[in-house]
């Protein structure tokens, strides 16, 4: 029986531990049967919708700008450019009416 290499190392002296496999070079263990996310994450919206990048969403709940006194309303639209992890301001958005600015997941909907 053939193991995989191992993904962090690519070692090919893996061996199996009950279910897991364990590499002796880089010390990693990982479950051969669960699916790997490869470093990926995801975020949803306030309704539990996944986002991607490219998405278009709009604006669940009116927000202040910070370091302003410009407040966005809700239904406002927005393309999201990037989303990057944390637990504030995941979204690298495009708001119509006010530029490119971060806001936080918790607060669109997806359109």
């Amino acid at each position: 029986m053939s193991l995989p290499p191992c993904p962090k190392c690519q070692s090919e002296y893996v061996y199996q531990d009950q279910l897991n496999l364990i590499c002796p070079e880089c010390a990693y263990e990982w479950n051969p049967n669960e699916v790997e996310d490869d470093g990926e994450f995801s975020v949803a919206d306030a309704n539990g919708t996944l986002l991607s990048e490219g998405d278009k969403v709009t604006l669940a709940k009116d927000l202040k700008v910070k370091g302003s006194s410009m407040v966005l309303k809700i239904g406002t639209k927005a393309l999201i450019k990037r989303i990057k992890e944390g637990k504030d301001h995941q979204l690298d958005c495009k708001v119509d009416g006010a530029g490119d600015m971060f806001v936080t997941a918790k607060f669109v909907k997806k359109a």
